[in-house]
């Protein structure tokens, strides 16, 4: 009878644990959906180009990092269309139009699928065309050869034509200059910069030359005001010979509009270089 009832208690053991063995299986803990979504990404910026602008941003940092999307609207604070995703902190929008002013945002997304609040900073862009290595010979020596040029038409004309907005000259053995096409075209030497330093006009009283010409120097970036227009492009000297000279260009076809390279909105105020500027 004890050899029974230890084998009735090892079976009532043995089922026991079997049925504890179940529970564990049925209530095994549950992991919470992640809903947390990353930060919106930092230091947004753009670069002005010919038909395109780029941006960057700084790297987030969570673990569970996905991808970026990329915004573009029309106006400051939207609405905004999605132009695309991204892993990298750099993108590239090669669908603005010249003369079009964009604003841009970028959110991120997780693995589970959360997104960002948009960028703080609300990034504007107006592309521009620009061209590099226009070559212009001097029209003191050459008055009929190609040495004055069309910023909005982009085409290379003689100096005296009425279409011409600035043109080289120079003196045998002396200065050279790039003058301006007609005396409704101002122009100010910006000293030894890259091209893309450029990135506001001045003011239309901060140091435009009287003169209607500029002492040419190699390396030397210029500011160039089209009054009768009020439109602004930039030119930097890359060859420099009595008889040509070579340089880089940019032009903003949008009337009144100083921008050259990109600028930051906050609220109603632009900033270039650091300084608040009043909305073109």
């Amino acid at each position: 009878m004890r050899r029974i009832a230890e084998g009735r208690a090892s079976a009532v053991l043995a089922a026991a644990l079997m049925a504890l063995a179940l529970v564990g299986c049925d209530d095994e803990p549950t992991v919470a959906p992640d809903l947390t979504p990353p930060a919106a990404p930092q230091a947004l910026s753009s670069v002005t180009g010919d038909g395109r602008v780029t941006l960057n941003w700084v790297r987030n940092t969570e673990l569970d990092f996905y991808t970026y999307r990329v915004w573009r609207g029309a106006e400051y604070g939207g609405p905004y269309d999605n132009l695309g995703s991204t892993a990298t902190t750099t993108y590239v929008d090669e669908t603005a139009e010249n003369g079009v002013t964009y604003f841009f945002a970028v959110s991120a997304v997780d693995r589970s699928g959360n997104e960002s609040a948009l960028s703080v900073e609300s990034v504007f862009d107006t592309p521009r065309p620009e061209g590099f290595d226009l070559n212009l010979v001097n029209a003191r020596a050459y008055p009929d050869g190609p040495s004055g040029f069309d910023f909005s038409a982009a085409v290379v004309r003689t100096a005296i034509n009425p279409a011409t907005d600035i043109y080289y000259t120079a003196v045998p053995g002396g200065l050279r200059f790039l003058a301006a096409g007609d005396p409704e075209t101002f122009m100010q030497d910006a000293g030894y910069h890259e091209l893309d330093r450029l990135d506001w006009a001045p003011d239309e009283n901060e140091g435009w030359s009287p003169a209607y010409e500029v002492e040419a120097v190699l390396g030397h970036c210029y500011y160039v005001w089209m009054r009768d227009e009020n439109r602004y492009a930039k030119v930097r000297v890359t060859a420099l010979e009595e008889g040509f000279t070579t340089l880089d260009w940019a032009y903003q076809p949008v009337p009144g509009n100083p921008e050259l390279t990109p600028g930051i909105l906050t609220g109603e105020r632009y900033h270039v270089a650091g300084v608040a500027v009043a909305r073109p």
